[in-house]
């Protein structure tokens, strides 16, 4: 006897308010990034190009983000039977993987500039370093309520930061050089971007690639929940237990539960399916609404493959 709970409370997809802040933030970033170019140009910087790398990467990521939030929204098929809820997970892989090169290339162009110094203007740096700062403070506005939505928002969310301490950085390397001429100021500003940029990269990699591992969501103990189920009255015992995510808030498990004989005769299954999808919708950190109980009785065990924990 099996059963499948398809929750709804969940979203599939982003809100048409949260795809417009998308759209914002990518509009206001392009525009950082042409302003940007146009200022490694006429100043030879090396932290402003590596700040522009930076949001031509952002960019990208805000129009991934976008186009996934449009395909997580088209509805489940025979052939798709989630949709395309992994749609932002991959995204988000890719956009670590971008990220992950750009920071590479900063540290390593970086030390080399610190021995080849280049005069850069500090006032023209600072303009272009001012123009950068205020688009990302308004960029963090536009994104901050809906962050925690799912993995591209929180990404995106984290590059606009990011950017803003990029452009704090060109901000003071151009301020250090106006008083002291030390042209090195600016290489220690673009290392300084690179080591802000390696630790993200890393850390949405790992998230990505556990959702696509399709590994026990974090904040969800699988020991616990056996032991949750193995209280219902009628448990006997429970074998492959499986949990993972679909996409960000769509956890799922499903496990083999033995029960008493007897509940297949008096009718008392269905109650003890209802409890058991009950227990892990709301005992624990993560909610799990998409659960999967096979029923068996004692005797099924002999007639299953081989089974595990």
């Amino acid at each position: 006897m099996t059963a499948h709970d398809h929750g709804h409370s969940h979203s599939h997809g982003q809100s048409g308010a949260t795809r417009q802040r998308l759209a914002i933030a990518f509009g206001i970033t392009a525009g950082i990034l042409v302003a940007e170019i146009i200022g490694s140009i006429l100043t030879g910087s090396l932290a402003l190009l590596v700040d522009a790398a930076h949001m031509l990467t952002d960019a990208g990521g805000l129009a991934v983000a976008l186009l996934a939030a449009g395909l997580v929204r088209r509805p489940a098929t025979t052939r798709r039977t989630w949709g395309y809820g992994r749609a932002e997970v991959i995204a988000a892989a890719a956009q670590a993987g971008v990220l992950l090169a750009v920071g590479l290339f900063v540290l390593v162009e970086g030390v080399r500039r610190l021995f080849e110094a280049p005069q850069v203007p500090p006032t023209t740096l600072l303009v272009f370093g001012i123009i950068g700062l205020v688009g990302n403070v308004a960029s963090i506005v536009v994104l901050a309520s809906s962050r925690s939505h799912n993995l591209n928002l929180r990404a995106a969310f984290l590059e606009v930061v990011n950017d803003a301490l990029g452009s704090i950085a060109v901000i003071a390397a151009a301020i250090v050089i106006r008083l002291t001429g030390w042209g090195g100021a600016d290489a220690v500003a673009a290392i300084l971007i690179g080591v802000l940029i390696l630790p993200r990269a890393f850390r949405l990699l790992g998230e990505a690639v556990d959702v696509l591992l399709e590994s026990t969501p974090r904040g969800l103990d699988l020991d616990a929940v056996r032991e949750h189920l193995l209280a219902l009255d009628h448990v006997q015992s429970v074998h492959d237990l499986h949990a993972s995510q679909i996409a960000t808030g769509l956890p799922v498990l499903t496990a083999h539960v033995v029960i008493d004989n007897e509940c297949f005769t008096d009718g008392h299954s269905p109650q003890l399916l209802d409890e058991l999808q009950q227990c892990v919708a709301g005992h624990f950190n993560v909610s799990v609404e998409h659960s999967t109980f096979q029923l068996e009785p004692v005797t099924h065990r002999s007639h299953e493959s081989p089974t595990h924990d």
